[in-house]
């Protein structure tokens, strides 16, 4: 009797495991087999570090650090202007620029890149490139804040997130949980050095500049003075900074309409002789 009783204590005592083990290889199954479906596991997640961007409610501290990332690779593709004055000088300008924009609650970085192309671009996050060709081109400081407004309103209005995020889902590498990091960086450096922006994108930007021009104290219409001299001087050959963008002529009609002609030519950074003085080591 007492090895009866043993024996089915011996039985019972096992028959719970085998259910638990059939579980745990259900599982191993599950989480092994590769699947046709494009979403990251919560374990991938884990395994990557959680190196997953989602682009749709990025944080602007998110965006930041992604834009910081985008900038040491971009810095290895362009050559920076070393002249701690003109540096100074431009980073000045923009950060006056940022205060009175419309999105003045993130950190903005402001860099003069060595090239005579006349061009200036930006990525999220708050970082602005131009061109020493650019500020060589410019009559006065009026001018070059119309295009860094213009960089800026970029980034207020999150167009390079939108163009990620638009061009992750076209090459079919956006994931059900967002965007791999690296791939993120990578997408950036492209949008920022060889994208353009699309024509909608532009024109918002155009009056965002515009806006922000007047909110920080300079003078409107030198924005239609200097697209009037980049148009009279693509007779030739066109500059970078028009020819990945919308129709001059349009882009000024439009500007044209949306400035106050009462208040246009009212406000600073029109002496020219001044401007030339402070960037007379590019010159």
């Amino acid at each position: 009797m007492l090895n009866f009783l043993s024996s089915l204590y011996r039985r019972s005592r096992h028959r719970w495991i085998y259910p638990l083990i059939s579980l745990t290889v259900a599982l191993g199954l599950c989480l092994g087999v590769p699947t046709k479906t494009r979403a990251i596991s919560w374990g991938d997640l884990i395994l990557q570090g959680v190196q997953v961007i989602q682009l749709s409610n990025i944080s602007d501290k998110k965006e930041v650090t992604l834009g910081t990332e985008i900038n040491e690779q971009i810095k290895q593709q362009v050559k920076l202007y070393k002249d701690p004055t003109i540096n100074e000088y431009v980073n000045k300008l923009g950060q006056r620029l940022a205060a009175k924009s419309a999105r003045p609650n993130i950190p903005y970085t402001f860099q003069v890149v060595e090239d005579n192309g006349v061009n200036a671009f930006a990525t999220m996050g708050g970082f602005v490139y131009v061109n020493t060709g650019l500020l060589k081109l410019a009559d006065d400081e009026a001018q070059v804040a119309s295009v860094v407004g213009h960089e800026i309103g970029h980034i207020a209005r999150r167009h390079s997130i939108k163009q990620m995020r638009e061009l992750a889902i076209a090459r079919g590498i956006a994931t059900a949980a967002g965007l791999d990091r690296n791939t993120a960086v990578g997408l950036g450096v492209e949008l920022a050095l060889r994208r353009p922006n699309s024509r909608k994108d532009e024109y918002e930007a155009d009056q965002e500049g515009l806006k922000n021009m007047g909110a920080a104290g300079y003078a409107q219409y030198e924005m239609i003075t200097f697209f009037q001299k980049l148009l009279a001087q693509s007779q030739g050959s066109v500059p970078t900074i028009l020819s990945t963008h919308p129709d001059t002529k349009n882009r000024i009609a439009r500007i044209q309409q949306a400035i106050n002609p009462t208040k246009a030519k009212i406000g600073d950074g029109l002496d020219k002789v001044a401007y030339k003085a402070k960037i007379k080591n590019l010159l």
